[in-house]
């Protein structure tokens, strides 16, 4: 099969997160199957122009805003009616490839953004994202006629790949319909620890409860929360410690920063900036809980792969968060999305070394069950199923 993958990054964007590196482990499998595949995605500087990775090919064009214009200028000009399949990935903003492609074509999608757009813009871009974000979801998920650049088509609802229930929801509320949504399971890169390092971690943990907060310093992320979280619950448990990794060198990372300078407990926090790889394994693998705030996810894959490291979470009730967490299970789930409340869920976890034993083994269990050997699986069915069925 003959693919085609619209998406605004690659894995080697400096701005690329989680869904690149969905993105790309899915792509090696689909080469790796005797697939070909293409994405078309926007430049960045100090890019090639076309890359060749992992035996699939990348063609940058444009930049962030500008990709989606330059990509149906390539696909028109140079593309056209080439694929077997086009996939759409909706990352904050749609292709919108089902009117111009000639292909069976896709959407793709992690997450819708609503809230995120008050916590990532300005206003009023804010705004203006926010009131056009359900506008082009109706436009997509609706089946009508519309005459296109070459004929009048007509369009039926169209297939979505997405990774939560959660999203899935959102996505439903929007027009788009229910047997035509396929959730694949979320992948991560990081490879659980095995029993025998698993049953002799105790000894491995850091010496003092400590309360991880691992990514990007940003507003949507919420990491301000965590840190007076961890204020609160310092109260109750003396020597608790909390680790902030990630960058922070936006606005709003730098009043986090900030924020810690003038803590009471700055002495028993430590801002890491940006870790490697092999130094956020060893975090999550020594930490005793990893806590995510986010205002919205597609899935927590940092709380998949702090799991399989054997570190359970809190989390705020999010889409996303609230599907990678099994409350009580393999973490606990707040009650209320408040510094308060996440201290306190902190507090009973780490108090209760039963209830703490408990969910670190489950969450160890769990997160050898999202792999992706299994989303590539998931996958290959949906786009097989799309690829034959009737026009």
């Amino acid at each position: 099969m003959k693919i085609l993958w619209f998406t605004w990054k690659d894995l080697k964007n400096p701005l690329a997160g989680g869904a690149e590196v969905v993105n790309e482990e899915l792509a090696k499998r689909l080469v790796a199957d005797g697939h070909t595949l293409t994405f078309l995605v926007g430049s960045f500087v100090g890019c090639k122009e076309v890359e060749m990775v992992d035996g699939y090919k990348i063609i940058r064009m444009g930049n962030r805003y500008t990709v989606y214009l330059w990509a149906m200028i390539y696909y028109l000009k140079n593309l056209r009616g080439q694929a077997d399949l086009v996939i759409d990935e909706i990352n904050t903003a749609p292709f919108f490839a089902r009117f111009y492609v000639k292909e069976r074509n896709i959407i793709f999608i992690h997450q819708l953004c609503r809230e995120i757009w008050f916590y990532q813009l300005f206003f009023p871009f804010s705004l203006m994202g926010y009131l056009l974000e359900p506008v082009y979801l109706w436009l997509l998920s609706s089946g009508f006629q519309l005459s296109t650049l070459w004929t009048f088509k007509t369009f039926d609802s169209p297939q979505v790949i997405t990774v939560s229930e959660s999203t899935k929801k959102d996505l439903l509320k929007y027009g788009f319909k229910k047997e035509n949504i396929h959730i694949i399971s979320e992948g991560t890169i990081i490879a659980p620890i095995d029993e025998l390092e698993f049953e002799s971690q105790k000894s491995a943990k850091y010496e003092m409860p400590t309360v991880l907060s691992l990514g990007a310093v940003r507003a949507m992320k919420r990491t301000d929360q965590i840190v007076r979280a961890f204020e609160i619950a310092k109260g109750k448990i003396k020597d608790l410690r909390l680790l902030v990794s990630g960058d922070a060198s936006d606005s709003f990372g730098k009043k986090v920063l900030a924020m810690i300078e003038k803590s009471e407990f700055k002495d028993s926090i430590s801002v890491l900036g940006r870790t490697s790889d092999e130094e956020r394994e060893e975090l999550m693998r020594k930490s005793h809980l990893i806590c995510a705030t986010s205002i919205k996810e597609g899935w927590g894959l940092v709380v998949t792969e702090a799991n399989s490291q054997g570190t359970p979470a809190v989390v705020y009730d999010v889409d996303g968060l609230r599907d990678s967490v099994r409350d009580g299970e393999t973490g606990l789930i707040c009650r209320e999305n408040t510094p308060e409340n996440l201290a306190e869920n902190i507090v009973k976890l780490l108090s209760d070394g039963d209830e703490y034993e408990k969910n670190r083994r489950a969450a160890h269990a769990w997160s050898k069950d999202v792999n992706f050997d299994k989303s590539y699986e998931d996958f290959k069915k949906v786009i097989e199923s799309v690829k034959l069925s009737s026009p």
